[in-house]
């Protein structure tokens, strides 16, 4: 069992027998993600076992972003410019049911940090925002270094450093 990610392909993918328990995510992946990522909005990462591709354990969806700068804790502001701040959107981040529990979760969010640090080498980007669904998924969020934004407790972000 080789795990890896794949961008979103429908004609490989099976979406409907995706089901991570949370019914907005589910229909997401099956009515909206290909539409958005052909369309320019957003692109989704799907975490496939090389042994069946076909069955997606877990996606994020990522789109282009802007924060305010004031959103930002004051020792993250330090000498950038007063405009708002570019940034990668992590829209949707959702793991199978019969596969949650095996660390997904975190693969997931580790793909969307490579991401922003590959995307920050040609285009400017610095921060991974996230708006978490409850307490719970913030929680999640904040265990892997991921802020409150000052309006808005379940909008986090994570700082994107090139070092």
């Amino acid at each position: 069992m080789a795990l890896g990610f794949a961008l979103l392909d429908r004609r490989v993918h099976d979406r409907t027998a995706f089901s991570c328990g949370v019914p907005a995510l589910d229909d997401y992946l099956r009515r909206q993600a290909s539409q958005h990522q052909r369309d320019g909005i957003a692109t989704t990462h799907v975490l496939v076992d090389d042994g069946a591709p076909e069955r997606v354990l877990g996606y994020c969806t990522l789109s282009a972003a802007q924060l305010q700068l004031e959103e930002l804790e004051p020792d993250d502001r330090a000498r950038l410019p007063s405009y708002p701040v570019p940034a990668i959107r992590m829209a949707r981040l959702a793991v199978n049911t019969d596969a949650q529990g095996r660390g997904y979760g975190q693969l997931l969010v580790g793909h969307a940090v490579n991401i922003a640090l590959a995307t920050r080498q040609t285009l400017g980007v610095r921060v991974l925002i996230v708006d978490a669904k409850d307490e719970a998924a913030a929680r999640f969020y904040a265990g892997y270094g991921f802020r409150c934004t000052s309006s808005r407790a379940l909008t986090l972000y994570l700082p994107i450093s090139a070092a």
